[in-house]
């Protein structure tokens, strides 16, 4: 399925889990793709982000392709998530689990 900067054309309510590996930070249009992944997913789906740790200046990623803890709970709480984990199981990226906000 091919998608567009705003819009990842999933049909809605009918996935389980969105995976964005070293993703998120380079979307254009943020606020409109986190929108239409959340129609997209089941009530009890999730959003899963892998970004490199912006914490840790030792990671050798150009900043602008690292992302804190904070700064995506902020930006994605803000469209209808809510941060229910956060995994440091790898070396350099943290693994934010979202769930759809229900409140």
């Amino acid at each position: 399925m091919l998608g567009s900067e705003a819009d990842p054309k999933l049909p809605k309510k009918a996935i389980d889990v969105v995976l964005m590996v070293d993703v998120y930070h380079e979307l254009s249009q943020p606020q409109q793709m986190l929108q239409r992944i959340r129609e997209s997913l089941k009530d009890d789906g999730r959003l899963v982000l892998l970004e490199y740790r912006k914490e840790d200046p030792h990671i050798p990623i150009r900043s602008e392709h690292k992302m804190s803890v904070q700064e995506a709970k902020t930006e994605v709480e803000a469209d209808g998530f809510r941060l229910d984990k956060v995994l440091n199981d790898l070396p350099r990226q943290h693994i934010l689990i979202f769930v759809k906000n229900t409140m």
